[in-house]
């Protein structure tokens, strides 16, 4: 399987794209074709032992900023690294994309030249978070901000998929997100999907509320990206909050530095369950190939870990499963 790593589109590119594509191939032994500037692709892999790596690079003149509108990435940037990347899999010569560039570029491209799963009308960006129980997958967290019944179903429908085949759960239990567990509970969009939902054929919990989502409950939420993206970069500041409480609390007396000192490896394990670096990317789900979309300011590790996710999910064929379950769900209505 090859990845193509669009390397200009990062806060920080090309440099740490390259860091983290030279790790991947050394570490997981993938194949990564680096898309960008070829003389400044070039330039950054020397400063890294690539002896033995399979790792080359794709030359793309443009490139597609996180001011740039989705609809001129499609019709103006045709030579974009972005674009590129998913051409590369359209010609068969890559099987998956990863990108740290405008996520709302990388959909509108990836539908654009990849086109959509049959009997999926949006796709979904979904994220790992993690629980008391082990991983959550939460979707959408930013594609679609104004949704349907119909999508919210089809996000369930795919994000069990994911659950069972790439995160290997069995028998996933879907959960949708609304402000209250009684069926009364929601708006009229909740309140409908969730009567669609109860006669779903895969394993559906019901309504659930936000502070579920960590307790492990449930292993796929479902909910719009208007709610989803909030619910992310909430979930995203408040950790970064707490970590910098602590370190405050840390230094105010000696006793505290050394409860620290104790609990030091402890806390170095908690750090990294809630390290988004090392989940590596959302999936965007629903496109008709496979895409990894990155924080904008991912470090190497992230871009490392998102790479080696697109290589496995790739590898286990999880979009003809969506496709097959929703082409189902839709002929037994």
């Amino acid at each position: 399987m090859r990845v193509a790593v669009d390397a200009m589109g990062g806060d920080n590119s090309p440099a740490i794209e390259v860091e983290g594509a030279v790790a991947a191939a050394r570490e997981f032994g993938i194949q990564v074709i680096l898309v960008g500037d070829s003389e400044r692709l070039s330039k950054e892999l020397a400063k890294h032992d690539c002896k033995g790596l399979n790792v080359s690079v794709k030359h793309a003149a443009e490139v597609i900023g996180m001011h740039d509108s989705p609809s001129d990435a499609v019709r103006k940037k045709k030579d974009s690294s972005i674009r590129v990347s998913f051409n590369l899999v359209k010609n068969g010569e890559a099987d998956a994309v990863v990108s740290a560039g405008n996520s709302g570029a990388t959909m509108a491209v990836g539908m654009f030249v990849l086109k959509r799963l049959h009997g999926i009308e949006r796709p979904a960006i979904a994220t790992i978070f993690p629980t008391l129980r082990g991983r959550t997958l939460v979707l959408d967290v930013g594609g679609n901000v104004d949704c349907k019944p119909a999508h919210l179903v089809q996000f369930a429908i795919m994000g069990e998929v994911y659950a069972r085949y790439v995160m290997d759960v069995d028998n996933p239990k879907v959960g949708l997100l609304s402000n209250g567990e009684e069926s009364s509970k929601g708006n009229e969009l909740t309140r409908e999907t969730n009567s669609i939902l109860k006669n779903a054929s895969f394993n559906y919990a019901g309504y659930i509320e936000g502070r579920d989502i960590f307790d492990g409950s449930v292993d796929v939420v479902v909910c719009d990206g208007f709610v989803g993206n909030v619910v992310l970069k909430l979930s995203e500041g408040l950790a970064e909050a707490i970590f910098q409480m602590l370190k405050e609390e840390i230094k105010r007396s000696i006793p505290a530095q050394i409860g620290f000192l104790l609990a030091r490896g402890a806390l170095k394990h908690f750090k990294k369950k809630v390290d988004y670096a090392e989940y590596g990317g959302a999936p965007l789900l629903g496109i008709d190939g496979v895409a990894m979309i990155c924080h904008g300011g991912s470090n190497a590790k992230a871009i490392k870990n998102a790479i080696h996710f697109a290589h496995d999910y790739a590898l286990k064929g999880v979009n003809q499963k969506m496709a097959e379950k929703n082409r189902l769900r839709t002929e037994t209505r």
